[in-house]
């Protein structure tokens, strides 16, 4: 029975729910799909790093994580840099879920490149990587032997990616519509009861959905990122977060959500985009949608993205209120997926 090691760079919300999932579902994988592992590798900016090729102890490793202690309490040795904490690890399997960055991708694509390298899969769920050096990480996962995966990304656990790579071959996507920013949609519905725009961002806040600094969510950097993650993958065509027509939900007030109600409506951030002309229109921009559009009965911090291909009639995704729980499974799922097909 085949034997993984696991490595972690970022053990914040994401991390730290992927390791409790790891322990939950660690007899299972071993039952159904021959799946043996180890964590061996913890890597942090907050709580030190921790290395040890024998597995740490996961379960002690959270308590530290999570009571603000330092992790290199579970390690024999201190690597230096990413490259040798990959290889004091012996890693298998990377999981790269540090902060995304919306303008270059780093330093997560660097991670990711130095695993690959080294004939690690690469598991992800930060949008960086993928949107500004997908081409090159695949190519570099395909000539070492190893998987590049991310479907955490987009929608959590939701099969967005694996979809068109499994369950629809030769599908060619023509257009897709949808709402893929939680927060903003959120605001929104609590903007629809009654609460100000600055409430309902505090609520958001509140709740850890929102950043101190929500403008990521609330001016569109978020969910033009996403879009620009599924152009560049399921379209095949290489778009950046700033080539998005991007408006954001800062200037909705609540005249405007009274005007849309009064006409049977809600405000959306939808997110689009569409081949005409022989290229890729793509927008995120506040929207009215109506009860006869999908997008209108998700509510609250669940998302939804609706899919028009040459083959199928539209087909929607729905994903109801996504939380790390449900990134982690996405990061899981992809594990299982990359060493089931070595």
């Amino acid at each position: 029975m085949p034997h993984y090691n696991l490595a972690l760079i970022g053990f914040g919300n994401v991390g730290r729910a992927l390791a409790r999932l790891l322990l939950r579902k660690q007899d299972e994988l071993q039952t159904r799909y021959g799946i043996r592992f180890a964590v061996t590798g913890i890597a942090t900016g907050r709580h030190g790093t921790a290395v040890d090729p024998d597995g740490i102890d996961l379960p002690r490793a959270l308590e530290l994580a999570e009571s603000g202690g330092d992790l290199a309490a579970l390690s024999p040795r201190t690597p230096s840099g990413i490259p040798d904490f990959l290889r004091r690890s012996q890693a298998h399997v990377l999981f790269e879920n540090t902060p995304v960055s919306y303008a270059d991708g780093q330093p997560a694509i660097t991670h990711i490149r130095a695993a690959l390298e080294m004939g690690i899969h690469a598991v992800t769920a930060n949008k960086g990587p993928v949107v500004h050096a997908y081409r090159e990480l695949r190519e570099l996962a395909a000539a070492n032997g190893v998987r590049f995966l991310f479907e955490s990304t987009v929608m959590d656990g939701a099969p967005i990616f694996s979809l068109f790579r499994e369950a629809l071959p030769a599908a060619r996507l023509r257009a897709f519509r949808g709402v893929l920013n939680s927060t903003t949609n959120l605001i929104l519905t609590r903007m629809e009861a009654g609460e100000s725009f600055e409430q309902a961002v505090a609520y958001a806040q509140s709740i850890g959905i929102a950043e101190t600094d929500p403008s990521g969510d609330v001016d569109g950097w978020d969910a033009a990122i996403k879009v620009a993650a599924l152009v560049t993958v399921l379209m095949d065509t290489p778009l950046k977060p700033d080539q998005v027509q991007r408006t954001g939900i800062r200037d909705l007030t609540p005249d405007d959500i009274a005007r849309a109600a009064a006409q049977g409506k809600r405000w959306k951030l939808v997110c689009s985009a569409r081949w005409e002309g022989g290229r890729v229109a793509a927008r995120v921009a506040p929207e009215m949608v109506g009860p006869e559009s999908p997008l209108y009965g998700v509510s609250g911090t669940s998302s939804i993205v609706q899919f028009e291909s040459d083959v199928l009639g539209l087909l929607s995704v729905v994903e109801a209120d996504p939380s790390p729980d449900t990134t982690a499974y996405g990061l899981l799922a992809d594990f299982v997926n990359a060493v089931r097909k070595v």
